[in-house]
């Protein structure tokens, strides 16, 4: 954590004296709250956000499960066809 100071006005710190009474916190606390849900958004946001993320990759139905297209994957026929192109018979009709 670091340390920075702040210049307030009279009516910033006054409400912000008065809240930290009436929370029992402090003032540093009210304002670290403040940046957080401010720059950060409050963490129940954060939490659904990370979850409709997480979970948007299920809910595609154009896109194949995941398993069964690295399986597609394999049975590629890619590995022969290189090799096809490769062999010396093609090379000698050229």
């Amino acid at each position: 954590m670091r340390r920075t100071q702040l210049y307030l006005d009279e009516r910033f710190w006054n409400a912000l004296h008065t809240r930290a009474r009436s929370r029992k916190t402090t003032i540093s606390e009210l304002v670290r709250e403040a940046v957080r849900e401010r720059y950060l958004g409050s963490q129940d946001e954060r939490m659904k956000a990370m979850q409709a993320f997480v979970g948007s990759r299920k809910e595609r139905s154009d896109s194949p499960d995941a398993v069964e297209y690295i399986r597609s994957l394999r049975r590629s026929h890619r590995l022969e066809r290189l090799q096809s192109r490769s062999r010396p018979e093609r090379l000698q009709k050229g």
